[in-house]
């Protein structure tokens, strides 16, 4: 069945999207923003985003324009660049394009930059709360005093926006639990893979060179190999599969984050012969293959706020094992749309167990999938348009009242701490040719994540200068331990 929209344009609204990332840096959130503002430009009005820039970025082919506003390039240390939010050249270019509503993605970083924008250009400021950043920051910041005082300051961000969304009710749950008592709405994310299979023929391709046997249930996961995905419970499922004659094949596609570790426990539990590795896949297409051919697609995370690839999965009629009261399992009805597990090894090797008996629910349940999960990104988008001109009325009838300003004393210490950190980053440059392997060092003991949370929680928590003060002499201590001269170069500026 095919549902036409049709929208009659009298005023085309132009929206702002902000976000810390943007292709040709690649997360679940760049790829969001990416979605909306190609559908709102497509279907509804104008889209405008702005985003950090990044070296050798080319933004000639999208259908919009891109505003990249000053950043340092933190790529090797933690994967994303670190943006200065606060821009002459974004204000000037939000005036030119006349800018309706400001869409923030993130509440670090780019929402400074929006309330900013909010507040000198009389715009009203939607924020999107993608998701679970006090577990981003915990992973990142090991002190607890650095933990709450980051939560903190994306709290204020987040109570300084007009209107808040999130992706689940789960993701506005997680942000009630920092403390946010205000209001939000659940607006979901589309999928950028359309409702139908691919071929047998482009499938068998895809798949050539792995031992996948006809009527021999074939399960699957997609995404960054992290164990807080749940591939543990994972695992060691499919160990007791295997321990009690059960058949089966499992396929891995992703890479990155802890797939090492994830490939070492597969091999001690001697799964090597059922268990298989793709490494991060990045055509489309191909992921579309790896969904059709999978019988069942595996996400027994609590982690998620959203869950997208198991929309991804109903696209090609393929049912989701998902843990009940999880982000993921938000409308899915066990033995309908998704099979519902508790959080345990035990509970799926259960459920697998039942279902590799019982193919024919399988693709039954597959198809509820892809009639009552699925949703494209052009009706996410729809959907969120919709409430953009509510927002937009709501906000010039005065419904939300006057935006919280940034304090200037906090603007000074911002500038402070981004020449602080591009001056460390250019001593760690000088020194790396006095010393062979102190650039390794110092990345180990200074910036021990893999994430982008302790940028964010850095660029939003220093608002005074004697909270700057204190960082700094969490940083000596940190660059004592690997080097004295060192210090003696960064010492002037901290």
């Amino acid at each position: 069945m095919i549902s036409v929209r049709i929208v009659i344009m009298k005023d085309k609204k132009t929206i702002c999207l902000l976000n810390d990332s943007f292709p040709p840096i690649i997360d679940g959130v760049a790829n969001t923003v990416l979605n909306y503002a190609g559908s709102i430009e497509r279907n509804h009005g104008h889209s405008l985003v702005v985003t950090p820039q990044v070296p050798g970025s080319d933004d000639s082919a999208y259908s919009f324009p891109v505003v990249r506003y000053p950043s340092i390039d933190t790529r090797k240390l933690v994967g994303y660049v670190t943006g200065y939010p606060f821009s002459p050249e974004a204000a000037h270019e939000v005036e030119a394009q006349k800018v309706s509503l400001l869409h923030v993605h993130c509440p670090a970083t780019s929402c400074l930059l929006a309330r900013q924008l909010a507040e000198s250009h009389g715009l009203p400021l939607v924020l999107t709360w993608h998701t679970k950043y006090d577990i981003d920051i915990a992973n990142a910041v090991k002190s607890k005093a650095l933990q709450e005082g980051a939560l903190q300051a994306l709290l204020r961000s987040v109570n300084a926006c007009d209107e808040i969304w999130t992706v689940s009710k789960g993701a506005g749950e997680n942000l009630r639990s920092i403390g946010y008592e205000g209001e939000y709405i659940v607006m979901p994310n589309g999928v950028d893979l359309p409702r139908e299979k691919v071929s047998a023929d482009f499938v068998s391709k895809v798949t050539e060179g792995y031992d996948l046997p006809d009527g021999v249930p074939c399960f699957l996961f997609i995404g960054r190999l992290m164990w807080y995905k749940g591939l543990r419970i994972i695992l060691d499922a499919l160990k007791t599969l295997d321990d009690t004659g059960s058949d089966f094949r499992m396929v891995f596609v992703g890479g990155g984050g802890d797939e090492r570790e994830v490939r070492d426990y597969t091999a001690k539990l001697g799964l090597g012969s059922k268990v298989f590795f793709t490494g991060a896949v990045s055509d489309r297409d191909k992921l579309r293959a790896w969904y059709t051919r999978a019988d069942l697609f595996l996400f027994p995370s609590t982690f998620d706020t959203n869950g997208l690839v198991v929309r991804e999965a109903a696209a090609s009629d393929t049912a989701s094992v998902i843990v009940a009261g999880s982000c993921a399992s938000e409308g899915v009805t066990d033995g309908r749309n998704g099979f519902l597990i508790e959080e345990s090894a035990e509970s799926l090797a259960a459920k697998l167990r039942e279902l590799c008996e019982r193919p024919e629910l399988m693709k039954e349940v597959g198809k509820g999938a892809g009639d009552e999960l699925y949703i494209s990104w052009e009706d996410a988008v729809a959907h969120a348009y919709e409430r953009y001109l509510v927002v937009i009325d709501n906000y010039r009838s005065g419904v939300y009242g006057r935006h919280d300003p940034i304090k200037g004393s906090w603007m000074q210490s911002q500038g402070e701490l981004m020449q602080i950190l591009g001056d460390i980053d250019a001593a760690r440059k000088a020194f790396r040719k006095e010393a062979i392997g102190v650039q390794e060092e110092i990345e180990s003991s200074l910036w021990s994540m893999r994430n982008k949370a302790i940028v964010d929680a850095i660029t939003t928590h220093y608002e005074t200068r004697e909270t700057l003060r204190s960082f700094g002499q969490d940083i000596k201590e940190h660059i004592l331990e690997t080097s004295e001269d060192l210090w003696e170069k960064l010492d002037r500026y901290l």
